[in-house]
């Protein structure tokens, strides 16, 4: 069996990639695919933890959500998490994949509140721990979220699975002459502006000089290469 080059990380999920091709909601099909992957990367040995985002049903600053205030559509989409959350803990415990949801908002019947000290703990006994409602706090994106659970936990690495591969230096669905960055700095990434991260989670994962690995995540297999080590995506780092 490979080596994984990490022995625990953070997958951050994008939201939209749980729709699939309806745009909206949850894809079951897209889900036990991405449940699958999951279970090839525990398999090898890395302690996995998740965060996972909401836009598949809204987006905080959609033009559709302009009569309400920013600090109510951030908590909805602390909430929506949560249905993200508890659909991908139901494939992977139909793949016999241990599984703990924690949130930063109690929902108690669902979901064990985030404890740190708990989640290593989880992680440890090689069950993967997903964690919903982002941060708990308004203003916060769950990139950020996964950049935070990333230092709690001491994760060796960011792992963010988006709906492109890598990060360009312009928008690639707009601009078909993008370049695509395999290689760059946290300060690169902050200066340029690129959209791939918010400012705050990049600035984290250099604080903690915790590397982000930006992949395509409707590649099956991705998330086995990019624990093997192997070079797709592109890399922010020191």
């Amino acid at each position: 069996m490979p080596e994984p080059r990490y022995s625990r990380v953070i997958l951050k999920l994008s939201g939209e990639a749980f729709a699939g091709r309806n745009g909206f909601g949850i894809d079951p099909d897209v889900v036990h695919r991405i449940a699958g992957e999951v279970k090839e990367a525990r398999d090898l040995g890395v302690e996995l933890g998740i965060v996972v985002g909401a836009g598949n049903y809204l987006r905080a600053r959609s033009n559709s959500l302009h009569d309400i205030e920013r600090t109510t559509t951030d908590y909805m989409g602390m909430l929506a998490s949560v249905l993200n959350c508890l659909a991908l803990q139901a494939a992977l415990e139909a793949l016999d994949v241990d599984t703990r949801v924690q949130s930063a908002i109690e929902i108690r019947e669902v979901a064990e509140p985030y404890i740190r000290r708990r989640a290593i703990r989880h992680l440890e006994k090689k069950r993967v721990v997903i964690f919903a409602s982002g941060t708990g706090n308004p203003y916060f994106t769950t990139d950020t979220a996964a950049a935070l659970r990333a230092a709690e936990i001491g994760a060796e690495a960011l792992l963010k699975a988006t709906t492109v591969d890598g990060v360009y230096d312009s928008d690639p669905k707009k601009n078909p002459n993008a370049k695509k960055l395999e290689q760059l700095t946290y300060l690169e990434a902050l200066s340029a502006g690129l959209q791939v991260m918010d400012a705050t989670a990049v600035s984290l994962s250099m604080d903690t000089k915790i590397p982000v690995v930006v992949f395509d995540l409707r590649v099956p297999g991705n998330i086995k290469r990019v624990v093997l080590g192997e070079k797709i995506g592109s890399t922010i780092s020191g």
